[in-house]
């Protein structure tokens, strides 16, 4: 059933009183193409939403919201090595990952408590302390809201690069994800070498790695250093790590002496935009009713009553801050709306 003028307030992780002049939540398939059949989605802008976790509504939303709440989880094929598991687009990430480790398939403990749904997360190509999505991504289902027809991705057709795909770029607005399909592992592989994982996992007193200490370790990191959506409103990392080349980050190694960077291939360098931020004085700075967060100057927050284009005006001011300071552009991680 459409709802109208829907408040989408719980449905965002920023926590931004705005809503939707169209709503139609669905859990199957088959609603989804019953709505296809009104020539609905033809005559509005719909827009699919899964967790909210990745999305800055800068005003009340003029459209159609396709709020995606597919559930299901069914192992489809077992080798000895490997598990193949479809997961219902509208599950949660971070039920998906427990489910995984409860079954002792390794593979997503490294992007543990990442929030917000399993269909949004090929959108993305989410990825945290050296693991991306797309290294246990197999393929995924979706409806093309244009033709009315369910069509298959596999890694090739989705594209991925660095928090991106085909459906930020020439598939942005036409598919809703219906199913994801991952392939993990029974013979674990650690990934404890990026970030701090090692450290806490020594603070904890792990002798014996396992995908369970590690996911334990992630989550520890992540809540000593984001904040919760559920008492401080926020979408996690707000930008992108920037790449840049290895010639500019050199000069700025001479200038910055302390600068951080990861290899990201020939000729190319990853500087961590927390550090940038962080470095041009904005980390803790509030302005109004936004700011970044005092611990992580990659988050920007909504310390209550901000507007979503309040967060947007300010993300804009740290752009334009760190370009001035460092000649780099920071782009955005979250879909501003």
């Amino acid at each position: 059933m459409i709802r109208l003028d829907e408040p989408l307030k719980l449905l965002n992780t920023f926590g931004l009183d705005v809503s939707s002049r169209l709503f139609f939540a669905f859990s199957a398939e088959e609603s989804l193409r019953s709505l296809w059949k009104t020539n609905l989605l033809q005559l509005t802008s719909p827009l699919v939403l899964g967790g909210g976790s990745n999305i800055l509504f800068t005003r009340n939303y003029h459209g159609l919201i396709l709020k995606n709440n597919i559930p299901g989880r069914e192992l489809i094929k077992e080798t000895s090595a490997h598990v193949w598991v479809r997961f219902g687009a509208g599950e949660p990430w971070q039920d998906c990952v427990q489910f995984a480790i409860a079954n002792h398939w390794g593979g997503l403990e490294n992007l543990s408590l990442i929030p917000g749904s399993i269909g949004a997360a090929p959108v993305q190509n989410i990825g945290a302390y050296g693991v991306e999505l797309k290294d246990c991504f197999v393929e995924l289902s979706a409806f093309d809201l244009v033709s009315g027809k369910v069509r298959t991705f596999d890694q090739s057709d989705c594209a991925f690069g660095y928090r991106d795909s085909i459906f930020k770029r020439e598939g942005k607005g036409r598919y809703c994800i219906l199913s994801v399909t991952l392939r993990l592992n029974k013979n674990h592989e650690f990934h404890t070498q990026y970030g701090d994982i090692s450290t806490m996992l020594d603070s904890m007193g792990v002798k014996t790695l396992s995908i369970k200490a590690v996911s334990e370790a992630v989550m520890a990191i992540r809540r000593s250093k984001l904040p919760d959506p559920d008492v401080l409103g926020n979408c996690g990392s707000f930008f992108k790590n920037p790449v840049v080349d290895a010639s500019h980050f050199e000069l700025l190694k001479k200038q910055f002496p302390d600068i951080r960077s990861f290899p990201a291939g020939e000729g190319k360098v990853k500087v961590p935009a927390g550090w940038l931020i962080e470095a041009d004085g904005w980390k803790g700075k509030r302005v109004g009713n936004t700011g970044c967060h005092q611990q992580q100057a990659l988050v920007l927050v909504n310390y209550g009553g901000a507007t979503g284009q309040e967060v947007a005006d300010h993300a804009q001011r740290i752009v334009a801050s760190v370009e001035a300071h460092f000649g780099i552009r920071l782009e955005t991680e979250v879909n501003i709306i």
